[in-house]
């Protein structure tokens, strides 16, 4: 069991989100970057949609009550077992004596090569209710994780698998280093309102430098950069449904792009989708990244999820396979 002692910028606990409840208004919630969540499960040994803590920034600091095992993924904001001076590195799952204190050192740059976030998974993933059949925090409506809020100091994540340490010493070498925020340009394919806005509003997305703005949260990544004119002069539309990924382009030519928790209707015109493989990256995006977009066809877009799907099936099987020294010694009684 982990008891918070400092809470961080924000910690919330996330799952695979709510992607049945929009026609509640309910966003679909859930991990911002679904690659590092899976990764962590994966190492975990959890159910695919087990419940973790997504961190944001900058960590918490978790006084250890009972001894349990964690697996870290994402970004690498310096995870420490303090009064051991033991790296708690991203990629595998480690042994946390009760006692110990579990501190992350830095905050994430936007220069960094990890991104914005990381992810804390407990054995079984962490044992709260479920709300509308997902347990990830829904910030806007209050409900999910722990009171439907961020954590706070005195709160506790206690794993589901309480007392099970089998997970120990697997790892995963290059989950901290997955090549997902700054490697290559994001990869979008084209909006449904390019007729009412005009072809060139896509030119200009994809042929622009992007910066993040600080107002990005878990709702949207609000980019900055030259303002993006429209055909229509921006009037008006009806509401229309909204999706995961989608550029928005809003009156100031500033383009929005949804992540997580985003409004599931809106006005503004979307001129871009996010591929699903690219999702990830974008919700790893820290304030002041830069970033950059790439058109692709839907075939490419579909390939690619495909690819990244059989990909998690082969680290699956590698976890799997993984034979550690940690795990040897627990076994051996040390």
């Amino acid at each position: 069991m982990l008891e918070v002692l400092a809470p961080g910028l924000l910690s919330t606990i996330q799952d695979g989100g709510r992607p049945n409840a929009a026609h509640l208004g309910v966003p679909p919630g859930g991990a911002c970057d679904s690659w590092s969540f899976a990764i962590a499960n994966l190492l975990m040994g959890n159910p695919a949609d087990a419940p973790v803590l997504e961190i944001t920034l900058a960590g918490p600091e978790l006084l250890v009550r009972e001894t349990c095992t964690i697996a870290l993924t994402g970004s690498d904001l310096g995870a420490t077992s303090v009064g051991e001076g033991r790296p708690l590195t991203p990629g595998i799952a480690h042994t946390l004596w009760a006692g110990s204190t579990v501190r992350f050192e830095r905050a994430a740059s936007a220069d960094g090569p990890d991104g914005a976030r990381a992810y804390l998974a407990l054995a079984g993933g962490i044992d709260v209710p479920r709300v509308l059949g997902s347990a990830s925090t829904c910030l806007v409506g209050g409900f999910g994780g722990i009171d439907g809020r961020a954590l706070q100091p005195g709160d506790v994540l206690v794993p589901a698998r309480r007392g099970d340490l089998s997970a120990a010493g697997r790892a995963w070498r290059p989950a901290n280093r997955l090549g997902l925020v700054n490697a290559s340009p994001i990869r979008v394919v084209p909006g449904p309102h390019l007729e009412t806005v005009g072809m060139a509003a896509l030119s200009a997305l994809v042929s622009g430098d992007w910066r993040v703005q600080t107002e990005s949260d878990r709702m949207a990544v609000r980019l900055s950069g030259e303002a993006i004119a429209s055909a229509s002069g921006h009037s008006a539309m009806i509401s229309v449904p909204m999706v995961w990924g989608a550029v928005q382009l809003p009156e100031h030519g500033q383009p929005i792009v949804l992540l997580a928790d985003h409004q599931t209707i809106g006005g503004y015109p979307v001129i871009a989708v996010i591929i699903r493989a690219d999702w990830p990256r974008i919700g790893q995006l820290a304030p002041g990244a830069n970033v950059n977009f790439q058109p692709v066809s839907q075939e490419a877009a579909r390939k690619a999820w495909l690819d990244q799907q059989d990909a998690l099936g082969r680290i699956a099987r590698e976890i799997s396979e993984d034979q550690s020294w940690d795990g040897a010694w627990l076994d051996a009684g040390g």
